[in-house]
């Protein structure tokens, strides 16, 4: 098996060839058919490069009154800041410049790639698999493209898997 530098450098030209606005849409309207749409509480990303864009989804869960939290580093442990004002945050990544961490029940988080089993690669930081681990009562949504999508990666002790993806082409649940 491919070490992880080697697979995030890999999925990570897979997104950049894959990323387009419709696709970006089609993931949208797959969120909010959803079941997870009926969430009061979000915790969502903020998409920087080639992530999938979390623009539309942001704007439409605050247009519908749902709390939306960002995440926001914080002696090095990842929050879910309740949405504002955002500045330049750790590694460039917009983020409140305060908030406390603030209980949600679905979390959409960023990734380069997943396997089968809902386990996800992501930049290296283990921010995601810190907070999961802190908070297993969230529900965990992965954000991606189907070509992110693969059969089994790398993992570790400490990962924590998703319990579902949303692509462009549906919803994919895992047993986690």
């Amino acid at each position: 098996m491919c070490d992880k530098k080697a697979l995030r450098a890999r999925f990570a030209k897979t997104r950049a060839e894959v990323r387009s606005e419709d696709a970006d849409r089609r993931m949208f309207a797959q969120l909010r058919r959803s079941s997870y749409w009926a969430a009061e509480r979000f915790f969502v990303y903020c998409a920087v490069g080639t992530e999938a864009d979390t623009r539309l989804i942001i704007e439409a869960l605050l247009a519908e009154g749902k709390r939306v939290c960002v995440p926001r580093i914080e002696n090095g442990r990842m929050l879910a800041a309740p949405y504002g004002k955002l500045v330049k945050g750790a590694y460039g990544i917009p983020a409140p410049e305060t908030g406390e961490d603030t209980p949600c029940e679905v979390a959409l988080t960023p990734l380069l790639a997943v396997d089968a089993e809902g386990y996800r690669l992501g930049y290296g930081g283990g921010y995601y698999d810190a907070y999961f681990a802190r908070h297993p009562e969230i529900l965990r949504v992965g954000l991606c493209y189907a070509a992110q999508l693969t059969d089994r990666l790398p993992r570790e002790e400490q990962d924590v898997p998703l319990q579902a993806v949303v692509t462009e082409n549906g919803v994919i649940r895992f047993d986690a």
